[in-house]
Protein backbone atom coordinates (compact mmCIF):
# COMPACT_ATOMS: atom_id res chain seq x y z
CA UNK A 1 0.00 0.00 0.00
CA UNK A 2 1.34 3.15 -1.16
CA UNK A 3 1.62 6.06 1.59
CA UNK A 4 1.88 9.67 1.62
CA UNK A 5 4.49 10.38 4.80
CA UNK A 6 5.25 13.99 5.87
CA UNK A 7 8.28 14.59 7.31
CA UNK A 8 9.00 17.48 9.75
CA UNK A 9 12.62 18.40 9.63
CA UNK A 10 12.69 16.38 6.49
CA UNK A 11 15.94 18.56 4.69
CA UNK A 12 18.51 17.38 7.81
CA UNK A 13 20.31 14.59 8.29
CA UNK A 14 18.21 12.23 9.10
CA UNK A 15 15.12 13.60 6.74
CA UNK A 16 16.89 13.57 3.56
CA UNK A 17 17.73 9.93 3.87
CA UNK A 18 14.80 8.64 5.26
CA UNK A 19 12.35 10.75 2.76
CA UNK A 20 14.89 8.50 0.03
CA UNK A 21 14.41 5.80 1.78
CA UNK A 22 10.55 5.62 0.99
CA UNK A 23 10.79 7.35 -2.03
CA UNK A 24 12.84 4.01 -3.05
CA UNK A 25 9.64 1.84 -1.83
CA UNK A 26 7.15 3.94 -3.85
CA UNK A 27 5.82 6.00 -1.29
CA UNK A 28 5.10 10.34 -1.65
CA UNK A 29 7.01 12.42 0.62
CA UNK A 30 6.48 15.52 1.64
CA UNK A 31 9.39 17.72 3.55
CA UNK A 32 8.49 20.70 5.75
CA UNK A 33 11.38 22.22 6.96
CA UNK A 34 12.57 26.00 7.75
CA UNK A 35 15.93 25.71 6.13
CA UNK A 36 17.97 27.32 9.66
CA UNK A 37 21.16 28.53 8.57
CA UNK A 38 22.98 26.82 11.20
CA UNK A 39 22.08 23.37 9.45
CA UNK A 40 21.37 24.46 5.47
CA UNK A 41 23.81 27.78 5.08
CA UNK A 42 22.91 31.67 4.79
CA UNK A 43 21.73 30.33 0.70
CA UNK A 44 20.56 26.96 1.42
CA UNK A 45 19.81 26.85 -2.51
CA UNK A 46 23.89 26.98 -2.94
CA UNK A 47 25.33 26.31 0.13
CA UNK A 48 23.09 22.95 1.59
CA UNK A 49 23.93 19.61 -0.46
CA UNK A 50 21.38 17.76 2.15
CA UNK A 51 18.52 20.07 0.54
CA UNK A 52 19.41 19.45 -2.82
CA UNK A 53 19.89 15.47 -2.37
CA UNK A 54 15.56 16.07 -2.12
CA UNK A 55 15.29 17.15 -5.54
CA UNK A 56 13.11 14.79 -7.38
CA UNK A 57 12.60 12.72 -4.11
CA UNK A 58 10.04 14.73 -2.20
CA UNK A 59 8.28 17.89 -2.16
CA UNK A 60 9.34 20.47 -0.08
CA UNK A 61 7.49 23.02 2.16
CA UNK A 62 9.82 25.90 3.68
CA UNK A 63 8.53 26.27 7.09
CA UNK A 64 8.20 25.84 10.33
CA UNK A 65 6.15 23.72 12.73
CA UNK A 66 5.81 26.69 15.15
CA UNK A 67 3.10 27.97 12.23
CA UNK A 68 -0.13 26.07 11.68
CA UNK A 69 -0.56 27.69 8.48
CA UNK A 70 2.69 25.67 7.56
CA UNK A 71 1.55 22.73 9.28
CA UNK A 72 -1.63 22.66 7.71
CA UNK A 73 -0.06 22.59 3.87
CA UNK A 74 1.94 20.19 5.29
CA UNK A 75 -0.37 17.53 6.65
CA UNK A 76 -2.96 17.61 3.49
CA UNK A 77 -3.11 14.16 2.13
CA UNK A 78 -0.37 12.55 4.64
CA UNK A 79 -1.54 9.16 5.75
CA UNK A 80 2.08 8.94 7.79
CA UNK A 81 3.65 11.45 10.05
CA UNK A 82 7.03 11.20 11.06
CA UNK A 83 8.10 14.39 13.20
CA UNK A 84 11.94 14.98 13.07
CA UNK A 85 11.93 18.94 13.49
CA UNK A 86 13.31 19.80 16.50
CA UNK A 87 15.81 22.51 18.04
CA UNK A 88 18.80 20.03 19.13
CA UNK A 89 21.72 20.01 21.14
CA UNK A 90 22.35 19.51 24.64
CA UNK A 91 24.54 22.43 25.74
CA UNK A 92 22.68 24.89 23.47
CA UNK A 93 19.36 24.39 25.01
CA UNK A 94 20.64 24.99 28.34
CA UNK A 95 20.65 28.67 27.36
CA UNK A 96 18.45 29.08 24.68
CA UNK A 97 15.67 27.35 26.59
CA UNK A 98 12.75 29.81 24.91
CA UNK A 99 13.57 28.85 21.80
CA UNK A 100 13.97 25.25 22.06
CA UNK A 101 10.72 25.09 24.38
CA UNK A 102 8.82 27.26 21.32
CA UNK A 103 9.87 24.69 18.85
CA UNK A 104 10.15 21.42 20.51
CA UNK A 105 7.14 21.66 22.68
CA UNK A 106 5.03 24.15 21.20
CA UNK A 107 5.90 22.74 17.41
CA UNK A 108 4.18 19.46 18.30
CA UNK A 109 1.28 20.83 20.53
CA UNK A 110 0.18 22.57 17.26
CA UNK A 111 0.54 19.18 14.96
CA UNK A 112 -1.27 17.67 17.56
CA UNK A 113 -4.15 20.48 17.29
CA UNK A 114 -4.51 20.31 14.11
CA UNK A 115 -4.62 16.58 14.01
CA UNK A 116 -7.30 16.66 16.86
CA UNK A 117 -9.40 19.20 15.25
CA UNK A 118 -9.25 19.36 11.50
CA UNK A 119 -10.36 16.98 8.62
CA UNK A 120 -7.14 15.02 7.79
CA UNK A 121 -5.87 11.34 6.75
CA UNK A 122 -3.45 10.60 9.56
CA UNK A 123 -3.89 7.15 11.14
CA UNK A 124 0.48 6.83 12.28
CA UNK A 125 2.47 9.46 13.79
CA UNK A 126 5.94 8.59 14.88
CA UNK A 127 7.61 10.78 16.90
CA UNK A 128 11.62 11.21 16.63
CA UNK A 129 12.29 11.03 20.61
CA UNK A 130 16.05 10.76 22.32
CA UNK A 131 18.13 8.78 24.65
CA UNK A 132 18.54 12.07 26.71
CA UNK A 133 15.30 11.55 28.07
CA UNK A 134 16.88 8.82 30.62
CA UNK A 135 19.14 10.93 32.11
CA UNK A 136 21.93 9.41 33.45
CA UNK A 137 20.28 6.14 32.39
CA UNK A 138 20.48 2.48 34.49
CA UNK A 139 23.07 1.11 36.33
CA UNK A 140 23.47 -1.88 38.77
CA UNK A 141 24.37 -1.80 42.25
CA UNK A 142 27.16 -4.31 43.71
CA UNK A 143 24.26 -6.46 44.76
CA UNK A 144 22.28 -6.38 41.92
CA UNK A 145 19.67 -4.27 42.03
CA UNK A 146 18.70 -1.61 38.82
CA UNK A 147 19.16 2.19 40.16
CA UNK A 148 18.46 5.29 37.97
CA UNK A 149 20.36 7.71 39.40
CA UNK A 150 20.18 11.56 39.96
CA UNK A 151 21.99 13.96 37.92
CA UNK A 152 25.96 14.79 38.65
CA UNK A 153 26.67 17.47 41.18
CA UNK A 154 28.63 20.16 40.30
CA UNK A 155 31.18 19.71 42.86
CA UNK A 156 31.68 16.43 42.74
CA UNK A 157 32.71 16.81 38.94
CA UNK A 158 34.90 19.90 39.87
CA UNK A 159 36.88 18.02 42.08
CA UNK A 160 37.26 15.81 39.23
CA UNK A 161 34.74 13.02 40.43
CA UNK A 162 32.88 12.25 37.17
CA UNK A 163 31.19 9.03 38.30
CA UNK A 164 28.07 8.52 38.74
CA UNK A 165 26.75 8.38 42.31
CA UNK A 166 23.26 7.12 43.63
CA UNK A 167 22.78 8.08 47.72
CA UNK A 168 23.93 4.81 50.23
CA UNK A 169 24.83 2.98 47.47
CA UNK A 170 28.64 1.71 46.68
CA UNK A 171 30.09 1.51 42.83
CA UNK A 172 27.64 1.48 40.27
CA UNK A 173 27.81 -0.63 37.09
CA UNK A 174 26.69 0.61 33.98
CA UNK A 175 24.25 -1.47 32.33
CA UNK A 176 22.30 -0.97 29.19
CA UNK A 177 19.16 0.72 29.51
CA UNK A 178 15.80 -0.26 28.42
CA UNK A 179 12.26 1.28 27.00
CA UNK A 180 10.58 0.86 30.80
CA UNK A 181 13.80 2.82 32.52
CA UNK A 182 12.69 6.07 34.56
CA UNK A 183 12.38 8.79 32.75
CA UNK A 184 14.32 12.11 34.08
CA UNK A 185 16.33 14.29 31.70
CA UNK A 186 19.00 16.24 32.89
CA UNK A 187 19.22 19.34 30.36
CA UNK A 188 16.42 21.32 28.43
CA UNK A 189 16.83 19.44 25.18
CA UNK A 190 16.37 16.39 26.93
CA UNK A 191 12.97 17.80 28.91
CA UNK A 192 11.63 18.84 25.66
CA UNK A 193 11.85 15.63 23.87
CA UNK A 194 10.29 14.22 27.00
CA UNK A 195 7.08 16.35 26.75
CA UNK A 196 6.99 15.92 22.81
CA UNK A 197 6.67 11.73 23.39
CA UNK A 198 4.46 12.25 26.47
CA UNK A 199 2.41 14.30 24.07
CA UNK A 200 2.29 12.33 20.90
CA UNK A 201 1.98 9.05 23.02
CA UNK A 202 -0.84 10.62 24.90
CA UNK A 203 -3.08 12.36 22.30
CA UNK A 204 -2.45 9.94 19.63
CA UNK A 205 -4.44 7.04 20.51
CA UNK A 206 -7.52 9.51 21.16
CA UNK A 207 -7.67 10.89 17.69
CA UNK A 208 -7.44 7.23 16.01
CA UNK A 209 -4.14 7.63 15.62
CA UNK A 210 -1.40 4.81 15.96
CA UNK A 211 1.75 7.15 18.15
CA UNK A 212 5.25 5.52 17.46
CA UNK A 213 8.64 6.83 19.83
CA UNK A 214 11.62 6.03 18.25
CA UNK A 215 14.31 7.00 20.75
CA UNK A 216 17.49 7.60 19.12
CA UNK A 217 20.80 7.54 20.43
CA UNK A 218 23.83 9.28 19.06
CA UNK A 219 23.55 9.24 15.36
CA UNK A 220 26.37 9.77 12.72
CA UNK A 221 27.70 9.09 9.43
CA UNK A 222 28.29 10.66 6.19
CA UNK A 223 25.70 13.98 5.56
CA UNK A 224 25.84 15.13 8.97
CA UNK A 225 26.44 18.90 9.79
CA UNK A 226 30.38 19.78 9.64
CA UNK A 227 29.97 22.88 11.13
CA UNK A 228 26.68 22.81 13.35
CA UNK A 229 29.22 23.22 16.75
CA UNK A 230 26.47 22.11 18.87
CA UNK A 231 25.84 18.51 18.30
CA UNK A 232 28.49 15.74 17.00
CA UNK A 233 31.51 15.06 18.68
CA UNK A 234 32.50 13.18 15.69
CA UNK A 235 31.69 16.33 13.38
CA UNK A 236 33.73 18.45 15.98
CA UNK A 237 36.83 16.15 16.38
CA UNK A 238 36.87 15.59 12.74
CA UNK A 239 37.52 19.35 12.06
CA UNK A 240 39.76 19.57 14.45
CA UNK A 241 41.92 16.85 13.01
CA UNK A 242 42.00 18.33 9.37
CA UNK A 243 42.63 21.87 10.98
CA UNK A 244 45.98 20.33 12.72
CA UNK A 245 44.18 21.89 16.02
CA UNK A 246 44.48 20.36 19.59
CA UNK A 247 41.48 18.27 20.56
CA UNK A 248 40.30 19.45 24.64
CA UNK A 249 38.53 15.87 25.75
CA UNK A 250 36.61 17.36 28.80
CA UNK A 251 36.12 15.14 31.74
CA UNK A 252 38.72 12.19 32.07
CA UNK A 253 37.61 11.20 28.23
CA UNK A 254 36.01 7.55 29.94
CA UNK A 255 32.49 9.13 29.19
CA UNK A 256 30.76 7.36 26.68
CA UNK A 257 28.04 7.06 24.14
CA UNK A 258 25.78 4.95 22.13
CA UNK A 259 26.82 5.58 18.52
CA UNK A 260 24.53 4.41 15.73
CA UNK A 261 25.45 4.95 11.88
CA UNK A 262 22.80 6.74 9.87
CA UNK A 263 21.48 3.99 7.54
CA UNK A 264 20.80 1.98 10.16
CA UNK A 265 18.68 4.74 12.30
CA UNK A 266 17.12 5.40 8.49
CA UNK A 267 15.93 1.72 8.53
CA UNK A 268 14.73 1.31 12.40
CA UNK A 269 12.35 4.15 11.33
CA UNK A 270 11.29 3.50 8.05
CA UNK A 271 9.60 -0.30 9.98
CA UNK A 272 8.71 2.06 12.92
CA UNK A 273 6.74 3.87 10.19
CA UNK A 274 5.51 1.04 8.42
CA UNK A 275 5.07 -2.58 10.66
CA UNK A 276 1.69 -2.98 11.93
CA UNK A 277 3.23 -4.54 15.33
CA UNK A 278 5.16 -0.99 16.02
CA UNK A 279 1.31 0.73 16.50
CA UNK A 280 1.57 1.94 20.23
CA UNK A 281 5.20 1.20 20.78
CA UNK A 282 8.76 2.83 21.84
CA UNK A 283 11.67 1.64 20.62
CA UNK A 284 15.19 2.61 21.48
CA UNK A 285 17.27 3.25 18.47
CA UNK A 286 21.18 2.24 19.14
CA UNK A 287 23.75 0.53 18.28
CA UNK A 288 23.67 -1.40 22.29
CA UNK A 289 27.56 -0.84 22.41
CA UNK A 290 28.94 2.14 24.23
CA UNK A 291 31.75 3.95 22.85
CA UNK A 292 34.37 6.68 25.32
CA UNK A 293 35.48 9.94 23.70
CA UNK A 294 39.22 8.18 24.38
CA UNK A 295 37.82 5.38 21.78
CA UNK A 296 36.28 7.68 19.72
CA UNK A 297 39.39 9.85 19.31
CA UNK A 298 41.39 6.54 18.52
CA UNK A 299 39.10 5.81 15.70
CA UNK A 300 39.35 9.02 14.08
CA UNK A 301 43.24 9.09 14.43
CA UNK A 302 43.25 5.76 12.52
CA UNK A 303 40.35 6.51 10.38
CA UNK A 304 42.55 9.88 8.94
CA UNK A 305 45.55 8.51 9.02
CA UNK A 306 47.00 11.06 11.20
CA UNK A 307 46.97 12.77 14.91
CA UNK A 308 46.82 15.84 16.30
CA UNK A 309 47.85 16.74 20.38
CA UNK A 310 45.19 15.84 22.81
CA UNK A 311 44.27 17.17 26.30
CA UNK A 312 42.12 15.54 28.91
CA UNK A 313 41.19 18.90 30.38
CA UNK A 314 38.95 17.96 33.16
CA UNK A 315 36.64 20.26 31.63
CA UNK A 316 32.76 19.60 31.72
CA UNK A 317 29.23 20.67 31.05
CA UNK A 318 26.75 21.06 33.13
CA UNK A 319 23.84 18.87 31.42
CA UNK A 320 25.74 16.34 30.40
CA UNK A 321 25.04 12.77 31.10
CA UNK A 322 28.36 10.42 32.26
CA UNK A 323 27.23 6.94 30.45
CA UNK A 324 24.71 5.83 27.95
CA UNK A 325 24.19 2.43 26.22
CA UNK A 326 20.53 1.39 24.67
CA UNK A 327 19.25 -2.00 25.27
CA UNK A 328 18.20 -2.83 21.59
CA UNK A 329 15.87 -5.69 22.58
CA UNK A 330 12.54 -4.51 21.35
CA UNK A 331 13.69 -3.21 18.49
CA UNK A 332 14.91 -6.86 17.57
CA UNK A 333 11.52 -8.50 18.80
CA UNK A 334 9.02 -6.07 17.94
CA UNK A 335 10.68 -4.59 14.77
CA UNK A 336 12.62 -7.45 13.65
CA UNK A 337 15.51 -5.29 12.98
CA UNK A 338 19.36 -5.20 14.56
CA UNK A 339 21.93 -2.55 14.21
CA UNK A 340 24.53 -3.43 11.12
CA UNK A 341 27.15 -1.39 10.89
CA UNK A 342 29.80 -1.47 13.53
CA UNK A 343 31.23 1.46 15.08
CA UNK A 344 34.77 0.91 13.36
CA UNK A 345 33.17 -0.04 10.02
CA UNK A 346 30.88 3.55 10.68
CA UNK A 347 33.88 6.15 11.58
CA UNK A 348 35.87 4.64 8.55
CA UNK A 349 32.59 5.77 5.97
CA UNK A 350 32.31 8.52 7.93
CA UNK A 351 36.24 9.74 7.59
CA UNK A 352 35.97 8.80 3.46
CA UNK A 353 33.30 10.96 2.98
CA UNK A 354 34.07 14.05 5.29
CA UNK A 355 37.69 14.16 3.66
CA UNK A 356 35.28 15.09 0.55
CA UNK A 357 33.98 17.82 2.09
CA UNK A 358 35.48 21.41 2.26
CA UNK A 359 36.92 22.77 5.73
CA UNK A 360 34.27 24.43 7.51
CA UNK A 361 34.34 27.22 9.79
CA UNK A 362 32.81 25.45 12.52
CA UNK A 363 31.80 28.15 14.93
CA UNK A 364 33.36 25.54 18.31
CA UNK A 365 34.94 27.74 20.28
CA UNK A 366 32.48 30.28 19.99
CA UNK A 367 30.52 27.47 21.34
CA UNK A 368 32.61 26.92 24.11
CA UNK A 369 32.71 30.43 24.77
CA UNK A 370 28.64 31.27 25.40
CA UNK A 371 28.84 27.78 27.31
CA UNK A 372 31.76 29.46 29.61
CA UNK A 373 29.96 32.84 29.75
CA UNK A 374 26.85 31.63 31.29
CA UNK A 375 28.81 29.05 33.69
CA UNK A 376 27.65 26.19 32.12
CA UNK A 377 31.07 24.87 31.19
CA UNK A 378 33.29 24.87 33.74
Amino acid sequence: MSEHVLITGGAGFIGTRLAARFAADGHTVTVLDSLIPQVHGEDPATTSPLLRSLDGVARLITGTVTSKDDLRRAVVDATIVIHLAAETGTGQSMYEIDRYVDANVGGTAKLLDILTNETNSVRRLVIASSRSIYGEGAYETEDGRRVYPGHRADEDMSAGDFDVHAPGEGDLRLIPTDESALVHPSSVYGITKQMQESLIMTVAPTINVEPVSVRYQNVYGPGQSLKNPYTGILSIFSTLIRQGKEINIFEDGEESRDFVYIDDVVEATFLAATVPAAAGGIFNVGSGVATSVNEVVAALFEAYGTEVPTHISGNYRLGDIRHNVADTTALQEVLGFAPRVSFEDGVKRFAEWVLTEPIEADGYERSLREMSDRKLLK
